[in-house]
């Protein structure tokens, strides 16, 4: 680094060097921030990859039961027992969006097996599922929700 001596000994960095040291700076906070949106990515990748892929276990089935639970005990009728990207679906959340009577037959493996579990199990007990899309980033299709519903 080359700096301008001056008259009392102390020097003085450069503009241009002061100009590299924060493109220096900025590069370093550019590439922390591409590691962390490819590690967003891996991770959507296999979340994705797991919701389409495999296979609803017996600690998320618990999951939804305690979600029901803690419903009950603060006096609500409804709760989103899952949550999951509308790109899973197979249309991209369209029948969904639009209340189509086939939107189960669009959902990933794991939503369409809580779908079954609710068929055979919860539907016949007075409970209702609904599927909404939950957000819209950038005006899209985001989220869908899954929601069991008890009320009359």
């Amino acid at each position: 680094m080359t700096t301008a001596a001056q008259p009392h000994g102390t020097k003085v960095i450069t503009a241009s060097e002061l100009r590299a040291q924060m493109a220096e700076l900025e590069a370093e906070k550019q590439a922390l921030l591409e590691r962390k949106r490819a590690k967003a990515e891996g991770s959507m990748r296999d979340i994705a990859e797991e919701f389409t892929r495999g296979h609803l276990s017996k600690e998320e089935l618990d999951e939804v039961r305690r979600k029901i639970r803690h419903a009950v005990d603060h006096g609500m009728f409804e709760v989103m027992v899952m949550r999951f990207p509308s790109s899973l679906c197979t249309d991209k959340g369209r029948a969904i969006n639009n209340a189509l009577p086939n939107w189960p037959e669009t959902l990933p493996l794991k939503a369409h097996e809580l779908y079954g579990a609710w068929e055979r199990l919860a539907k016949p007990a007075g409970y209702h599922l609904r599927a909404y899309i939950i957000d819209f980033p950038n005006g899209m299709p985001g989220d869908v929700g899954l929601f069991l519903n008890w009320a009359a």
